[in-house]
């Protein structure tokens, strides 16, 4: 006679500096969960580069050491978890609560935020539901939890998903500027054999020349001014997991040369070194950009190009995606409801939703979800309002007439010229953001200021 299977408990990883909270929540939840603990960052990089098998749930402070006052150190801890064990849901337990703390944690892979203090049942609560969110992941939607509705043309892009996730080949993954590549190769990660090993994302466009093939490739100690140490580069952290190579397109003509050979054959070198390493990764490449006409003009190697597209995926824009505006709306509304109460639309402001071609794709209906929660929680918004942080409407209105416009805010009787310049600052910044996918050197050149400066006026915008 058999003996009856015992389930195995979730594993909860728990990363917090304060011994009584960790002792307290590790004696409430050990029941329920099985317990791993870090208390800083370095011993929570330590842990995740040895565990075998991806925590389930993560449960992580802001505020660790050496300041534990700034949000730094919990920042870096989500980005490694979203990065080496991407199939973790990671909910932050932390009392920098502030909008500006939450956004950027849910930015780097966050789930939920639980400010403190909370009580435990709470704490359980908001466990559990991450726990039947990420229990599907061998189902139908499980691992696409930020691929969101059910129109056709996202419904095909699910299937494919599941079809290629475990081809060992290439993919090449196209689609305008934030309709979800980086999701979508996720989800191919997350659905494939190596869902438990790293997944890491390299932005082509964010860096030049001797850099970015040090990011790529690593480089040796003194291999080029200021390489005080060694460092491993994507291909080495990635190991047999997944490496997304963002705005492939980008990638300078004598690095193609290089990426090309580890495609062919495995091999690379590290940057001042002349020993032969082979990579294990699977390659993914994404692009915004018409490939066909680099290629034309000689900035892109057809080779290259024929080697990243053994498979090839097409994101739909949010304009071909009918229906999904609405579900999409409310998913990031119940995102945003961790912290503020949510707003609601009215009828007509409903209906220019719908009317909406979203140039900005996922990414502008996000950031608009989070402008509007900002400024009108728990409150109705009419179709005005709504219009005020739509990136086209505003870009047709100052178009179409701009002396229209500035003469209609000089007749408000709350006019202030600060408050304008400042909504005027903000929006240029966004578009240019969105234009050059957030690289911030591109950006600041658009913009005629440089990076430090660029950095300072996004601080103003979000303080």
């Amino acid at each position: 006679m058999s003996l009856p299977s015992v389930k195995k408990k979730p594993t909860l990883l728990l990363v917090d500096d304060d011994a009584i909270i960790a002792d307290s929540l590790e004696y409430m939840l050990r029941s329920e969960y099985q317990i791993e603990r870090a208390s800083d960052r370095i011993t929570s990089f330590e842990l995740l580069n040895h565990l075998e098998v991806s925590p389930d749930l993560a449960l992580v402070d802001l505020g660790l050491p050496p300041d534990i006052h700034k949000p730094d150190e919990g920042l870096a801890v989500i980005r490694k978890i979203s990065q080496m064990h991407p199939s973790t849901r990671v909910l932050v337990l932390s009392g920098q609560d502030n909008e500006k703390h939450v956004f950027q944690a849910q930015e780097d892979g966050a789930v939920d935020f639980i400010a403190k203090p909370c009580d435990i049942a709470e704490i359980k609560s908001r466990l559990k539901k991450q726990i039947d969110v990420g229990g599907g992941e061998n189902g139908s939607d499980g691992g696409m939890t930020g691929m969101v509705g059910s129109s056709e043309a996202i419904e095909l892009l699910r299937m494919q998903i599941r079809q290629l996730a475990d081809s060992p080949y290439p993919v090449l993954i196209d689609g305008e500027s934030g309709s979800g590549k980086e999701v979508t190769a996720r989800s191919l990660h997350l659905f494939s054999s190596r869902k438990n090993q790293p997944f890491f994302t390299l932005n082509c466009a964010a860096f030049n020349g001797e850099l970015l093939e040090s990011q790529l490739f690593g480089h040796a100690r003194g291999a080029f001014t200021g390489a005080t140490e060694m460092k491993r580069g994507f291909f080495e952290e990635a190991a047999s997991g997944t490496l997304l190579l963002d705005e492939v397109a980008d990638l300078p003509l004598d690095l193609q040369a290089k990426l090309l050979r580890v495609l062919e054959n495995g091999e690379y070198y590290r940057l001042g070194e002349t020993r032969p390493r082979h990579a294990a990764a699977r390659v993914l490449a994404a692009t915004n950009k018409n490939i066909f006409e680099a290629i034309d003009k000689n900035l892109f190697r057809e080779d290259l190009y024929h080697r990243l597209s053994v498979l090839t995926i097409r994101v739909p824009s949010l304009d071909e995606r009918d229906g999904d505006k609405i579900k999409l709306l409310e998913y990031f509304k119940q995102q945003v409801a961790v912290q503020v109460a949510t707003f609601r639309l009215d009828d007509e402001a409903l209906n220019c939703w719908m009317d909406y071609d979203f140039p900005g794709n996922v990414r502008e209906l996000r950031n608009i979800i989070i402008r509007l929660s900002a400024k009108y929680p728990g409150q109705t918004v009419k179709v005005d309002a709504l219009k005020q942080e739509m990136s086209g409407h505003q870009r047709h209105n100052q178009e179409e007439n701009p002396e229209h416009w500035l003469k209609r805010a000089l007749d408000n009787p709350d006019f202030q010229l600060d408050k304008m310049l400042k909504q005027v600052e903000r929006e240029a910044i966004e578009l240019a953001m969105t234009q050059h996918q957030g690289n911030i050197s591109k950006v600041a050149a658009m913009l005629g200021i440089n990076r430090t400066t660029l950095y300072g006026r996004i601080d103003r915008q979000e303080d």
